[in-house]
């Protein structure tokens, strides 16, 4: 194995032990990710969801953009096809630790609480998961590997 290698799996090692989500920027416009915690996540590359438990997700990030108000978008991608997550709290600052207005420059933690409920189907997902901001631009955009089950 290459000194590359296992570093790149010391690293994956370290972060899902740590509960710390293995994740892609997938667009994030007017903001930067610093980090993303999912709480129940288990320790392999892919996070997994298990079906009637609660998962909190911790998302760290930097604004790059005053905005007075945040918008959490999910889908859920299945084979490529995006699927719209129905979220109980879609206003990303009410109950998430967010306070709007958010100022450029300023760093902030979202904390949402998802039911992973029984009826979901056991698939492999990737969960992209979006804050826009008041003009509807990505604040950020995580894309997150996930199984439900």
């Amino acid at each position: 194995m290459s000194t590359a290698t296992s570093i790149a799996l010391f690293i994956a090692v370290c972060a899902a032990s740590t509960g710390l989500a293995l994740y892609t920027d997938c667009g994030s416009v007017d903001g930067k990710i610093i980090s993303v915690h999912i709480s129940n996540c288990g320790t392999s590359a892919r996070c997994i969801l298990k079906r009637r438990h609660n998962v909190t997700m911790e998302i760290n990030f930097k604004s790059n953009v005053e905005s007075s108000s945040l918008q959490a978008v999910v889908h859920g991608i299945i084979l490529g096809v995006p699927v719209l997550f129905d979220l109980p709290n879609p206003d990303g600052c009410k109950d998430s630790g967010v306070t709007c207005p958010v100022e450029n420059g300023s760093t902030y933690k979202y904390v949402t609480t998802m039911p992973i409920s029984s009826t979901y189907p056991r698939v492999t997902v990737d969960i992209k998961w979006e804050l826009r901001d008041d003009q509807n631009k990505d604040l950020l955009c995580a894309l997150i590997p996930a199984k439900i089950g």
